[in-house]
């Protein structure tokens, strides 16, 4: 028995598959062909067995689903929901073995399952297992068989069987029979196990879907278990300054309640201090417990967004759609290509191409081998690997935790191993924020240790033993000392034992007010408000660390198409057959303009040219129309090919039928099954053109193909030798050529992107893989031979408008000090133009000489030297990709490229476009700009500066780099800050990059500075208040400790201070909203202390206001004001024999005007550089004014009311007492401004002091006498040099 194959208008006669050979008995049947071709028609070759084999699987597997009563597509709930015969166990051992004796395992389980095994109950001696199947033929597995379903089920088992034969030797004649028996098991495997359809995919009912994952899974990975609140306060806890202070807390308690009362004294409320302490632990414990949890929550907030952005192309319905990762179900079919649909997201089995460019996969991801597998229809494809090159369609066997990659996963998140490096919020290594914070945090808490020891110290002894003691000998000595002078103090003073538990939490309160441990939530605080704010603003940012460092970013290199440009590409010029259609006229499109020209092409013309458009385009480039199809109403796929398939639309032909009515490029429809004779060659960034060859056909019989194809502009010239004219073809020579690269520069000076269309006839015996001996890719590698020799169709201009907000945004950058580097590979005229509309050129880097002739006429009759095209512009303003790898590479020795840093620094200084350039090119600018010691040589940078105006940054550049492609992703990484676009750009790119700009849109990036810089702001703020109260808190407690053995601020109080300036601070400064001055200075330097000389100033200044006020108020205030002095009432017998200590009215005061004068310093930090204006803008942060008014009213009732716990008097203070407070914390204000005009007064005096020193010590140079007489120079002379 054959199956006829369909080939054109005639059969061939192939044995079945060969299939019914060995059902016969005949194993050596593989190859014949039967019966032999008439002497009238020719024999088939090697490719139309293959084609036509590939055409049979169809008519094969859909008998096999018919017979066995199958409805892949079925309508009733009750088809889309019937068992499966395998189970998602089953599909995952096939992906996690990958071979072909697991294929052949998973049909042989379908078989066995189906129906209950009635197949086996029947025929227990044929059985399923392969070793057991007789090789004759017998009345019950004789596939002429009445029994139309034991026919089928023996054709099965003979495939399995089939399946397991090992690979025969490579060019073998077996070879192809090899492989079409995996792409015949692929395409069963599809329709009869997971009842799907290759070319209609699934049923898109909600009903099928959903059942497909309640039976295989979702595929999606549980997220990740979050911690739980009380992990997370547990974790907390693990400070050593608060367990310090929970064991002072305790300590304290049991002292008051038992030691420290006298005979017969009840206790009363003598516990509230001990327990306020551990109160207050409570507090920041719970506030750093919350502040995490809620970052487990953004996180995972975070994650979603980044999975709605991983969008890929299935069938369903007949119809290709985007759905996300997560809606991916087992039997979807897939479409793949290596250009924007790379990453692949579940374990899929590939079901074609079965010719041409073979699906070339990286899989290094996963197996760590770095070559490219090539695969073949029947291989399985696993998730998490990328298509390097050609396109694929493929059947979902796979999902989630069953899937390789989810496997991996899974194991990962259920790890108790798992440390906090793997969380995405943490970066690798420190930023420029994160080393500076770490430096002074150091610094801050060295300094607050060593105030503590002192502190602690000076309450046993005088100030004279402390010092006498510590400068005896360093650390070892002090300690020696301590213990020395602890017995001393407590004999000499004759102070009770239960005072060391107050001299302990006096001492480690200050240290928990030095230790800035407030510092880490500030920048944790100001990341994530930054980084939620940006998402609003287009910036979906992957890694905290990103938006800081985006702060100091020097240098951005970015994209044109869709990120300068609007990505809305339309052609509105056209040139054919001799004649140049420009439509200026925006209301109609070009097309319109064609068709309604006097010199309309000719019908087979315009056939020609939407053949090469609607063929030479990729799948997942489409059109979404109206439902009379009238219209366009949105589209999908590659913004080029979009345009170009508007464009076939515009002149009255539907890509669509075109496409289904040619043979080998039809993917759907009745046509489908030849879809193999065709040949794409996929596009790349070295050839920069894509082809599609599809057969031709002579008497039913294939005779050659036809290739299209289209790309650059001036690549698709140079591979052309004739061109089609109304005459019809002829040779190409250097006058058409010449009129062919005006036009096309014509267009690129109109902003156009170029692109050519060309075709080709091949012959039947084509070779596909040919290199041409000359003809180069951009890469320098041999380019298609197929490729070459082409003829010319004509040439289109694509617009790309100039996004409107650009010109303003790259000016910002300029302001901002941020270096902006157009990276394109569009041809340079085009780069130049838009370059120049975007700010990106000015006048001054276009040579403008005087010795430019008339003669030299551009179009409309204007001089060239006006004109802003690439051959005007400066040395080294814009480079081609392939001249500047070749002035940034030298060939060694041993002839390899090696990257040249020395010219690499000559040229970037200069450089503001790269055309014409390849995704390595990105690699290398990101790298040598971040390599860069330019900046440490001063005599070219003072050069620069003086013969170009070229200001070098100086410090290492900071590079943020655009990218959409997979190509650009090592860019990405390589430079300090990636930006993907999350419309246009691939999972890989995206996957790469720090920030997704979720609009594509230049703008955003320039957004993302701004928040960067407000980043590094905002932990300045405060750094500047904190450190503020530092000072002055820790000033306070020193002197107290001194003086009167007794800090004026008690424990609780400093602890209450301690939450107001770490966690309340932090968060008011954290969110205050970025101001537009900040695109107004320079880019952060990586060198500069993050304390600079004005918070400095500040700092002191402020801290010197408070500390005067405290001490008038400590040692003054008393007689001042006339109330008894706090050391004295807060001690027992202080005021007299039978005195009881009180909290007093002394020291309450002293904590309110302290608390107040942070309070209005707070105001004044919201503000680094001077600025008099310290309230402006403050309307803009309503949580900074929440939580300063909150902080205000705690304040009074702590004060008023908080007597038992929080230290203060009995009753509050009065209301004179509380204007005094009040006044003092308000001049804060007036007294920053002072510091203000007193900064700005000592740095100009400074400057004026340096300047005269220096025009003195030239003078003195000058007139120095030589030796033996006489001075430098005449009287005369000496006159002229100090004019």
């Amino acid at each position: 028995m054959t199956i006829p194959v369909m080939v054109s208008d005639r059969h061939l006669e192939l044995d079945d598959v060969p299939l019914e050979a060995e059902i016969n008995g005949n194993d050596t049947a593989d190859t014949e062909l039967s019966p032999p071709p008439s002497p009238t028609v020719a024999r088939p070759t090697k490719f139309d067995i293959v084609a036509a084999v590939g055409s049979s699987i169809r008519s094969i597997t859909s008998a096999v689903s018919e017979v066995l009563h199958l409805t892949p597509q079925g309508d009733t709930n009750g088809a889309l929901t019937a068992p499966f015969l395998v189970n998602a166990n089953q599909l995952s051992k096939l992906a996690n073995e990958r071979t072909r004796d697991a294929l052949a395992d998973l049909l042989e389980d379908a078989i066995s399952s189906d129906k209950g095994g009635k197949f086996r109950a029947e025929n227990p001696g044929a059985g399923i297992e392969m070793t057991k199947i007789k090789d004759s033929t017998t009345a019950e597995d004789d596939v002429e068989s009445p029994n139309i379903e034991m026919k089928h089920r023996t054709l099965m088992t003979r495939l399995i069987k089939r399946l397991r034969r090992s690979q025969p030797p490579e060019g073998s004649k077996d070879e192809h029979i090899y492989f079409r028996d995996a792409e015949i098991a692929a395409s069963t495997l599809t329709e009869y196990v997971l009842r799907s359809n290759a070319e209609a995919g699934l049923n898109p009912s909600a009903v099928g879907v959903e059942h497909r994952k309640t039976t295989f899974g979702q595929n999606a990975i549980a997220d990740k278990k979050l911690d739980s609140f009380l992990k997370l306060c547990w974790d907390a806890m693990q400070d050593h300054v608060l367990i310090l202070l929970i064991v002072l807390g305790i300590i304290t308690i049991i002292m008051e309640t038992t030691f420290a009362l006298d005979p017969g004294e009840s206790c009363g409320l003598c516990f509230l201090e001990g327990m306020a302490i551990l109160v207050a632990v409570v507090i920041v414990v719970l506030v750093t417990a919350s502040i995490d949890y809620a970052k487990q929550f953004a996180f995972i907030k975070l994650t979603r967004s980044l999975h709605a952005t991983n969008t890929k192309v299935v069938t369903r319905g007949g119809e290709q759609i985007n759905v996300t990762d997560d809606e991916i179900v087992v039997g979807d079919i897939l479409s793949v290509n290596s250009h924007n649909l790379a990453s692949i997201p579940a374990d899929c089995v590939l079901l074609g191409p079965t010719s041409g460019s073979l699906l070339k996969m990286d899989e290094s991801s996963l197996t760590g081998e770095s070559k490219l597998i090539s695969k073949r229809p029947g291989d399985v494809i696993l998730s998490g690997t990328t298509a390097n090159s050609g396109t694929g369609k493929m059947v979902v066997i796979a999902v989630g935790i069953n899937s390789v990659a989810g496997k991996i996963k899974a194991r990962v998140y259920e790890s108790d191993t798992l440390n906090e490096e793997d969380d995405d919020f943490e970066s690798e290594g420190k930023t420029p924020l994160f080393a500076k914070l770490d430096h002074i945090a150091h610094q801050i808490g060295l300094g607050g240790s060593v105030a503590a020891v002192i502190s602690f110290l000076a309450l046993f002894a005088k100030l004279d033993h402390i010092a006498h003691q510590i400068g005896l000998g360093g650390s070892v000595a002090a300690v020696i000392s301590f213990l020395a002078m602890s017995i001393i103090g407590l004999a000499i003073n004759g102070e009770p034992a239960t005072k060391l538990v107050d001299y302990l939490v006096v001492a480690i309160t200050v240290l928990a007010v030095a230790v800035p441990e407030g510092l880490p939530l500030a920048v944790t605080l100001s990341l994530a408000f930054s980084s939620n704010k940006m998402t609003k603003d287009m910036n979906l940012v992957k890694h905290l660390d990103a938006c800081e460092t985006m702060g100091s970013a020097t240098t951005i290199c970015t994209d044109k198409t869709g990120t300068l440009t609007a990505n809305k590409m339309t052609v509105r010029a056209m040139y054919l057959a001799s004649t140049n259609y420009i439509c200026d006229n925006p209301s109609i499109t070009l097309g319109q303009y064609v068709l309604s020209h006097t010199r309309r092409p000719s019908e087979d013309m315009i056939s020609l040219i939407t053949k090469v458009i609607a063929i030479a385009t990729m799948n997942e480039s489409n059109l979404v129309f109206s439902d009379n199809n009238d219209h366009v109403t949105s589209s999908s796929g590659n913004p080029t090919e979009v345009a170009l398939l508007l464009l076939a639309h515009d002149l009255g032909v539907n890509y669509r039928d075109l496409r289904n009515e040619t043979r080998g490029r039809a993917s759907t429809g009745v046509l489908a099954e030849h879809y193999g004779e065709g040949r794409m060659i996929g596009f790349s960034s070295a050839r920069k053109m894509m082809s599609w060859a599809v057969p031709l056909f002579k008497d039913g019989q294939i005779v050659g193909y036809r290739l299209y194809s289209k790309g650059a502009a001036e690549v698709m010239t140079a591979r052309s030798s004739t061109v089609l004219t109304l005459e019809g073809e002829k040779a190409l020579d250097g006058d058409g050529r010449e009129v062919l690269a005006d036009t096309a520069e014509k267009y690129a000076r109109r902003g156009m992107r170029c692109i050519g269309l060309a075709y080709k006839d091949l012959p039947v015996d084509a070779d596909f893989e040919a290199k041409h001996v000359e003809m180069r890719n951009s890469d320098g590698k041999e380019a298609l031979s197929v490729e070459t020799d082409m003829v010319f169709l004509g040439l289109v201009g694509i617009e790309d408008p100039l996004r409107k907000e650009v010109p303003g945004a790259i000016s910002k950058c300029y302001e901002a000090g941020i270096d902006v580097r157009m990276v394109t590979g569009d041809s340079p005229n085009t780069a130049v133009s838009i370059a120049y509309q975007g700010g990106i050129l000015k006048d001054f880097h276009f040579k403008h000489s005087d010795t430019d002739t008339v003669s030299e006429l551009g179009v409309d009759g204007q001089e060239n030297e006006k004109e802003m095209v690439a051959s005007h512009l400066k040395d080294n303003i814009l480079m081609e990709g392939k001249a500047f790898r070749e002035k940034v590479y030298r060939t060694t020795e041993d002839g390899k490229q090696e990257f040249d840093q020395q010219a690499f620094d000559a040229i970037w200084p200069h450089l503001r476009v790269l055309a014409r350039s390849s995704p390595d090119d990105k690699l290398t600018l990101a790298h040598g700009l971040n390599q860069s010691t330019l900046y440490t040589n001063k005599d070219t940078v003072r050069k620069l500066k003086k013969e170009d105006n070229i200001i070098i940054f100086p410090d290492r550049q900071v590079v943020a780099m655009t990218g959409d492609g997979t190509n650009d992703a090592p860019a990405l990484k390589r430079a300090d800050i990636g930006f993907a676009m999350g419309i246009a750009g691939t999972q890989i790119a995206k996957d790469a990059a720090d920030i997704i700009l979720l609009d594509d849109n230049f703008a955003s990036i320039v957004t993302a500075a701004k928040w960067g810089r407000n980043v590094y702001a905002s932990i300045q703020k405060f750094l500047q208040f904190q450190l503020t109260v530092n000072i002055s808190a820790v000033t306070i407690a020193l002197v107290g400790s001194f003086a009167y053995q007794q800090s004026p601020l008690a424990a609780i109080q400093l602890l209450w201070v301690n939450l107001l300036m770490d966690s309340l601070a932090s968060l008011a400064l954290a969110s205050e909203p970025p101001i537009e001055e900040l695109l107004q200075r320079p880019p952060v330097n990586r060198s500069d202390n993050i304390v600079t000389k004005r918070m400095f100033f500040n700092m002191t200044g402020q801290a010197a206001y408070q500390l005067i006020v405290i001490m008038v108020l400590l040692f003054e205030g008393p007689e001042l004001l006339g109330m008894d002095p706090g050391h004295l009432v807060e001690k027992d017998g202080g005021l007299g024999d039978g005195w009881k200590k009180q909290n007093s009215r002394h020291y309450t005061l002293i904590f309110n005007a302290f608390v107040w004068m942070q309070l209005f310093n707070e105001v004044n930090c919201r503000n680094l550089r001077g600025e008099f204006r310290v309230f402006k803008g403050i309307h803009r942060n309503p949580l900074f004014v929440g939580i300063l008014l909150g902080t205000a009213v705690v304040q009074v009732i702590l004060v008023q009311y908080g007597e038992p716990v929080f230290h203060t008097a009995p009753g509050g203070l009065s209301g004179p007492d509380w204007v005094l407070c009040l006044v003092v914390g308000a001049f804060s204000l007036p007294i920053q401004q002072f510091l203000n005009v007193l900064y700005k007064f000592s740095k100009y005096k400074y400057k004026n002091l340096r300047e005269k020193k220096r025009v003195a010590k030239d003078r003195e140079l000058i007139y120095r006498a030589v030796p033996g007489g006489g001075s430098v120079g005449s009287a005369g002379e000496r006159s002229n040099r100090t004019k």
